[in-house]
Order: structure tokens, then sequence, then C-alpha cells
């Protein structure tokens, strides 16, 4: 089918960059979520790192204007219901997301496919709550959006061609690059860098080295860009928990066991940047390691 509108639910971090994305690559977007001020922030943030990429000549001023007007925002979910690709980028919480699918159902037109940006759920299983498991997959964009060029694309045991076919167009016309990936707990790269990350923590847990040599060593000594430590305030404590817990639950395997502290930073509410506490402290002008 072709694909010329396209549905966001979720405002936060990922729904904000897929609507931008989106809307630059010239889809007619409609951005959904329960509350308005995160809408509102949504759509300012799209404008501004779409005037970052002005400045930096990676796109015209005219096709700022542009994006910016393709995008729609909406409280109202049953709105979505008459696009052509739908993708739920809610909160990594396996019941939130299946209770979002259940409520769009009734407004859905029979050709909308429906995918969610999830980092780690079962495709399969999020597909058997919908009335076509068919036309549903997962469509898995990496953070930044705009930024990151890998996509990964999750067939669920029911998944047909066709639906594959039009989300590999789509993530074409973006510009970026899919990989496919079988439907097994965190796919591909959260299969392997969740894990590294929960070592990270397991190391500071047991006093091997601090957050601060911790990640200077992984950046200097693996030529990584940023600390792993720092790379999980950056993703969300709550996110890297969520999805250990569904490689620890799903692979049966004790490797995939969350690490104790950062449970424990969870509980705290120490989430990362966006709550500007984690494994280091963002609320004075340079970040200072909590630990």
């Amino acid at each position: 089918m072709d694909i010329k509108s396209i549905g966001v639910i979720g405002a936060g971090q990922m729904g904000n960059g897929i609507a931008h994305v989106m809307a630059l690559a010239g889809y007619d977007v409609m951005l959904n979520d329960i509350s308005q001020d995160s809408l509102n922030n949504a759509v300012a943030l799209i404008g501004k790192n779409l005037e970052r990429q002005v400045s930096r000549d990676k796109i015209t001023a005219e096709a700022k204007a542009d994006a910016l007007a393709r995008i729609k925002t909406t409280l109202q979910l049953p709105e979505l219901g008459q696009t052509d690709l739908i993708i739920e980028a809610a909160t990594e919480r396996e019941t939130v997301k299946a209770a979002i699918f259940e409520d769009l159902l009734p407004h859905l037109k029979p050709t909308t496919i429906l995918t969610s940006n999830t980092s780690s759920i079962s495709i399969t299983r999020l597909a058997s709550r919908t009335d076509r498991p068919e036309k549903f997959m997962g469509f898995h964009f990496m953070n930044p959006v705009p930024v990151m060029q890998l996509v990964e694309l999750i067939r669920g045991i029911a998944t047909d061609e066709e639906t594959f076919a039009a989300c590999h167009k789509v993530v074409a016309n973006l510009g970026k690059t899919a990989a496919s990936a079988e439907d097994f707990p965190a796919f591909i790269v959260n299969r392997i860098l969740m894990p590294m990350i929960n070592e990270a923590v397991y190391t500071l847990y047991e006093g091997v080295g601090n957050v601060e040599s911790i990640d200077r060593s992984m950046r200097l000594g693996a030529n990584h860009p940023m600390g792993p430590l720092e790379l999980a305030d950056f993703i969300g404590l709550d996110t890297c928990l969520a999805i250990m817990n569904v490689l620890h639950d799903g692979l049966a395997d004790t490797k995939y066991r969350p690490c104790p502290l950062l449970t424990k930073y969870v509980e705290a509410g120490w989430l990362g940047r966006k709550t500007q506490r984690g494994f280091y402290d963002y609320r004075g002008e340079t970040p200072v390691p909590t630990r």
C-alpha cells in the first residue's frame, strides 16, 4: 500500500523524534498524547531541532516550515484511525501498549498498519491483542531519532510480506537503514547493548570503579562516544530496567538479572536526564557523578 499519513502515539522523547523525521520526509503526521502540555512541548522541540538542522545547512528554512505544517496534534486517540500507518511510542509497559491498541481498534481503516516502537516487548504478543496481526510489526527507532540511522523492523509470527515491504519503504524514504530482527526479547540492538549497561552498573555496585572511571574507561579504552552509565542516563534508567526485566523473564537466564543498584535508582525516581538525576546529577551547569 502507498503510505501517505502517519499516526504517532506518544509525544515524548521518541514520539516527537519520529514525528520530526516523518514530517521532514513528506508524510502528514498526526501526533497524539494524553497531555496537551506534552504535545505543545513536543512541537516546540521539533521546531527547535529543525532550526538546528537549518543552521547547520542540513535542510532549508522552507523544508522546516513545510515539515511543521504537516504536523497536527490531538488528544483524541480515535482521530489517528484514518491514518495509513500508526507507530505507538508510549511508555515501555506492555499493559499500557495493549490498552492503547484495544482502544484504537474500533476506529481503524481496514488497511491501516499498526506498529510499535517497543525496544524489547514481544511483537507477536502485542499483535495478538489486535484484529490485524498480519498488519502488525515492530518499528523500532534509535534515540535520538533525527540523528540515528538505524531502524529495527521486527516481524511477528503473523506479519505478512506486504506489511513488512510497506514499512521497509518508509524507512528508505526517511533516508535511514533498516535491519530485520527476529521477534525475540530486546531484538538485536538492546539484546547486546542493555547487558553491557547492566554490567557497567554491576561494576559500579561492586566497587570496581566509580561512575567517572567506568565511563572514562569505556570512552577511551573502547572508543565509545559515550560511557555506559552516561548512556543509561540518556536512555532513561526506567527504560533500561524494563528491558532487562524483559530479557530476564523472556530468556530465563541469570546473566540478564538486573543489577540491584539499577533497581534502587529507579525506585528513588532517579531516572537520568529526564528527572535531572541518575548516575549523574544534571541540576548544575556541569553533570556531577552521584556515586
